[in-house]
């Protein structure tokens, strides 16, 4: 009996050790501090909440995710020029952040600039050739569907 359990658990150990690691929230970058947090508050539309911790995560971390989240939470409080900043800075350090392409798109559509809208969608059609939901959501807000932006920060 015990035999079985210790080969059970060495083949589980090798079967754990085998799996792909996933970074914080199963997101792709793997120098993401944890935003578990960060999510949380913005799907409750806590937006203040979101940015005082996301201001206090971009001191110490020049990360993709990190900008993006604040420059999603400053759009959604209405401050576009300085969203517009942190996605910029989200593309900066990481040209293929779907998120952020998806985003910045979303911005533009806020503020009626659908030809750079239309930019950000070219842009994610080539990071996502076989789609994806980022292309997905950015075609519906560029459409004018309702809820388009409901699934942020996911």
């Amino acid at each position: 009996m015990m035999r079985k359990i210790l080969l059970a658990a060495a083949t589980a150990v090798a079967l754990f050790a085998a799996m792909p690691a996933f970074a914080v929230d199963n997101m792709e970058s793997t120098d993401a501090p944890d935003l578990t947090s960060v999510r949380a508050k913005i799907a409750a539309k806590d937006y203040k909440g979101a940015l005082e911790e996301l201001r206090g995560l971009a001191e110490d971390n020049q990360q993709a995710d990190v900008y993006n989240l604040l420059g999603f939470t400053l759009r959604k409080t209405g401050d576009f020029k300085t969203s517009l900043t942190y996605y910029q800075k989200a593309l900066e350090l990481e040209p293929d952040h779907k998120g952020a392409h998806e985003y910045l798109g979303e911005l533009y559509v806020e503020t009626g600039n659908l030809a750079k809208a239309n930019e950000q969608l070219a842009a994610l059609g080539k990071l996502c050739p076989n789609g994806c939901e980022e292309l997905d959501d950015l075609k519906a807000a560029i459409a004018g569907k309702p809820g388009a932006d409901e699934k942020a920060a996911n």
